[in-house]
């Protein structure tokens, strides 16, 4: 308990000057290992950790049962969680009503940014009218739970740094899009994410899929991992732009092949698992963790559908 009394003390100090924090400006003021961090403000008496936002299905391969949730708790104390002092719990409160505030218009900036992006690259196809009659454009992720962050990070391929979240844009063709107009498409959008990612002032990335409704039938088998990763997006997604019809039949399908009714179950089994892993990381000894425990900690990606 050494080292969680002295981070603890550390914490106290730089919030009696600072004011509340976020677990990432913790970190800054602090070069500490981010599961210390955690544990000293979840245990300390002194100290109130407010979390933010929405948690929601994530599935990873690693968790028996595939089911956990978003945020990670890591990512959830370092971009949604404040940490004040218990006896100025009103200025602890606006600051996480701020945090709340700029987390929305993130996520209002990056959806208002991959509409703008996919209907301008749609006309460049030569085929406008058509595309959106025949192709849906779904936006998933956390920007449609009002959770995107802009906090750096690393693109996965080319290691290049990105503003925070990426846009996960599904689009849906129908079986009268012929297969020249999917690689045009497909060739268009692949364009837009390496311009985005070469552009100094942008740094957004874009993951995408492109598929037809055959294919989205074959998921609804929801029989691998791949399929449920696949219907779990489809599910949360939300109209972006394109054929409203084609948006309705695959929202049907989930409903017909009763996959919200599995997803409902999986989210449940989410919030159990992470009442526990939240109590293992809280309790257990750190070096035993840190050998057997870490992926309680540090997520997978849900990337399997955009590869």
């Amino acid at each position: 308990m050494e080292i969680i009394n002295s981070t603890e003390k550390k914490i106290i100090e730089i919030i009696k000057n600072k004011g509340p924090l976020t677990g990432s400006q913790l970190l800054v003021h602090i070069k500490e290992d981010p599961l210390l961090l955690l544990r000293a403000c979840r245990l300390s008496k002194t100290l109130v950790m407010k979390i933010v936002g929405t948690r929601y299905l994530r599935l990873d391969r690693k968790i028996d049962g595939y089911s956990r949730l978003s945020p990670s708790i890591l990512r959830e104390f370092l971009s949604y969680s404040v940490i004040g002092l218990s006896q100025d719990k009103t200025t602890l409160e606006m600051k996480a009503e701020a945090l709340q505030s700029h987390i929305e218009k993130t996520s209002k900036y990056k959806s208002e940014l991959a509409y703008n992006l996919m209907s301008v690259l749609v006309t460049r196809t030569g085929d406008d009218l058509f595309v959106k009659e025949h192709a849906c454009f779904i936006l998933a992720g956390d920007i449609v739970y009002n959770m995107a962050h802009d906090v750096p990070r690393h693109e996965r391929s080319t290691k290049k740094m990105v503003q925070g979240s990426d846009m996960d844009i599904v689009v849906i063709v129908d079986n009268q899009f012929p297969e020249d107009l999917i690689r045009r498409l497909d060739g268009e959008i692949y364009q837009e994410k390496s311009n985005l990612l070469l552009n100094p002032y942008m740094k957004e990335e874009i993951d995408y899929i492109v598929k037809d409704l055959d294919r989205v039938a074959e998921q609804m088998r929801f029989d691998t991992f791949k399929h449920m990763v696949a219907c779990k997006i489809m599910h949360e997604g939300a109209f972006l732009y394109g054929s409203e019809k084609i948006f309705l039949s695959v929202k049907g399908m989930l409903r017909e092949n009763g996959i919200i009714e599995k997803i409902k179950h999986m989210e449940e089994q989410a919030r159990v698992f992470r009442e526990r892993a939240e109590e293992y990381l809280i309790n257990e000894d750190p070096s035993k963790i840190r050998r057997e425990g870490l992926e309680f900690f540090y997520p997978d990606e849900e990337s399997e559908e955009f590869e």
